[in-house]
């Protein structure tokens, strides 16, 4: 099959719309304006409809109403607009609506820098809106990833009727690599005849709504969403594993840093020690059963927790491994990106050598 060059940010936006998306609404912020930019150029070429909203607060409630259509709906945004969404997110997960959220991060907190980092993973994977409520969370490595992971979010949302993201760096965005545009694993979704597409007499009103004013009703539904969530758990935990097998140090890392503990791979067995990776991929649900069960190997004698971040993924790395093994961490905030040398450096320090 043939592969192509493109750029990170164009690739997610041709990925969802190969993925059936036809509506987008969203605001430009950098390092991911060129999302809304490559989808205002092609939605109306297909009959779709991109709008750039007035703030990143309207743009989430279209898509909320987009989504109540049963559409295919998007957004993208960055790291301090997608904290403006928050509000909305959460209603989307109350009123069960599927779609799909897009963040590729800056470093913060404020308004930060435009520069990529990994400082949104709290926000991603614990949700700055109210109430007990999860979404989905892929985290690409690399620019295929980025493409079919955007494709792989429609299916899940739709199958689970729930917004899921997928959470970049601003490094991913912007870089340019080879895509291949292959063909998905279609799942078998369910019809949406929830959806608000007018009765035409034929059916009862389908009403969507994120408000119970009686609490015993509120307590079912949110009962009823956390048997959605551990579905989920059950079917949707994603990772990868790289020379672990025997490894004396292991490293957890997920998006772009995952990419510069390779490297710093192989520098660590040029000096005679073999380090492992281990990748999640869905941030939630995270894998902690598989990070458990490879950690758990005689050989290793210390995990090393990479981020572009003060460690935020350190909070599940620790929870995963039950204290079974010494954690360490090597991160940089702000939108400065550790060296390879940087990680093989405290790997090694990690080791006591």
């Amino acid at each position: 099959m043939q592969k192509e060059l493109w750029k990170g940010n164009e690739a997610i936006a041709e990925a969802a719309i190969r993925a059936g998306c036809k509506y987008f609404f969203g605001y430009p912020i950098t390092p991911q304006t060129e999302v809304p930019e490559y989808l205002s150029l092609r939605l109306p070429e297909i009959g779709g409809c991109f709008l750039q909203a007035e703030s990143e607060v309207a743009a989430i409630n279209m898509v909320y109403g987009a989504a109540g259509c049963g559409v295919r709906v998007m957004t993208s945004s960055s790291s301090p607009g997608i904290s403006l969404k928050q509000e909305g997110i959460t209603y989307l997960c109350g009123a069960e609506l599927p779609c799909v959220i897009i963040n590729v991060m800056r470093g913060g907190p404020g308004l930060g820098t435009i520069q990529p980092a990994q400082g949104d993973y709290y926000q991603a994977t614990r949700g700055g809106g109210n109430g007990d409520y999860r979404t989905p969370v892929l985290a690409p490595a690399n620019v295929q990833e980025a493409a079919d992971f955007v494709r792989l979010a429609f299916d899940i949302a739709d199958q689970y009727r729930n917004p899921v993201m997928v959470l970049a760096d601003g490094m991913i965005g912007q870089m340019m690599e080879a895509v291949e545009w292959g063909e998905m694993e279609k799942r078998n979704l369910p019809a949406k005849d929830w959806a608000t597409t007018g009765t035409k007499c034929e059916r009862e009103h389908n009403i969507i709504n994120s408000l119970y004013i009686k609490p015993e009703v509120c307590a079912e539904h949110n009962e009823h969403l956390e048997r959605k969530y551990k579905a989920l758990e059950e079917n949707e935990v994603r990772y990868e594993e790289v020379n672990t097998d025997g490894c004396e140090v292991l490293f957890a890392a997920y998006g772009t840093t995952s990419r510069i503990c390779r490297a710093a791979m192989k520098m660590l067995a040029d000096e005679g020690i073999k380090a492992g990776l281990f990748r999640p991929i869905t941030l939630w649900p995270y894998p902690y059963d598989a990070l458990k069960k490879c950690a758990s190997q005689d050989s290793i004698k210390a995990v090393v927790d990479v981020e572009m971040s003060l460690g935020q993924m350190m909070d599940d790395v620790k929870i995963a491994l039950e204290g079974a093994k010494p954690i360490s961490f090597i991160g940089k905030a702000g939108g400065i990106v550790p060296t390879p040398r940087d990680v093989a450096d405290a790997a090694k320090k990690a080791l006591g050598r």
